[in-house]
């Protein structure tokens, strides 16, 4: 049985919950089921430390959903994978009867979690989406936690030591199919590093080469 209380931060215990954790468990492999647990847990962890205010349920909801767009499921779709799994949790919760003010901030925890600068000033359970990625991506605020409270997360939720490139491989296979989507986004460096042949958008040439011309 996985340890759902780590140092006050606990997997909620309610039908939504687990339903959820079953859904995204048969969904998402190991690396990204295992991931997106952990970004629960780094921003619950944050939001306690912080003092924030918010709702377990809905942080899980976001968390465990917001990676789920780049899963097999919508390797035909061309809409940006966030707004995938955005609309992926925002048709469960509906479905479940969760008032639309708190179905819409898990669609803007998900859709904003790679959008750098604009969460942290929204409802704590978007910011903590976005700072529960960042952490178990790029070990942004890593200081912040105790050893204790990293070691506890990693322990009931393991992070490989080849976690980079399976990472990386998941997010190229999601988003080789609609390199589009990834214009505006960090989401082509995913791109440009498995791909050499992939050539990144320029805002200035498509600027230059519209029928506005110059």
């Amino acid at each position: 049985m996985k340890n759902t209380d780590i140092f006050g931060a606990t997997v909620p215990d309610s039908r939504i919950a687990r339903e959820i954790t079953q859904l995204v468990r048969d969904t998402e492999s190991d690396v990204l089921f295992h991931h997106s647990t952990r970004v629960y847990f780094w921003g619950a962890l944050t939001g306690k430390r912080n003092g924030l205010t918010f709702d377990p349920e809905l942080l899980y909801a976001a968390a465990m959903f917001h990676d789920i767009g780049i899963t097999q499921v919508y390797h035909e779709s061309q809409l940006r994978f966030e707004v995938d799994g955005a609309n992926a949790a925002r048709g469960f919760l509906r479905g479940h009867g969760i008032p639309e003010g708190d179905v819409e901030k898990v669609w803007l925890a998900i859709a904003l979690h790679t959008t750098p600068g604009i969460p942290e000033h929204m409802h704590p359970e978007i910011c903590l989406v976005q700072a529960g990625a960042g952490m178990d991506m790029a070990g942004r605020n890593y200081d912040r936690f105790t050893d204790e409270e990293r070691e506890a997360v990693i322990t009931a939720y393991p992070r490989s030591d080849d976690f980079g490139n399976e990472v990386i491989e998941a997010f190229y296979q999601g988003l080789k199919h609609r390199p589009d989507s990834t214009f505006g986004t960090f989401n082509d460096d995913f791109l440009a590093y498995k791909d050499p042949k992939f050539q990144r958008g320029n805002l200035c040439s498509i600027i230059l080469g519209s029928r506005w011309g110059r």
